[in-house]
């Protein structure tokens, strides 16, 4: 949870934002993380797979979205956790 609201913090937008696309994307992004280390140890982990796989589609829109929207926060989102397009 602690590393939740530390995520949450450092990508907000405003003092109360906890919804924004850019808070959403490294939520997902933690998320996702912790989820590749699980499968690694555990493979025939289907459903989890499955969960992963819905995870990083969820991602990609969020992405997409912010991409036409504000190129330049899209930009600091892709940076700031080190994705690639």
């Amino acid at each position: 949870m602690e590393a939740k609201s530390k995520t949450i913090s450092d990508f907000r937008i405003h003092e109360r934002d906890t919804g924004s696309a850019d808070v959403q994307i490294a939520l997902l992004t933690q998320r996702i993380n912790q989820l590749t280390e699980h499968l690694q140890a555990h493979k025939k982990d289907h459903s989890s797979r499955r969960g992963l796989l819905m995870m990083v589609g969820q991602r990609r829109r969020l992405l997409d979205y912010l991409h036409t929207t504000d190129n330049a926060r899209y930009l600091a989102v892709t940076k700031k956790l080190k994705l690639r397009k």
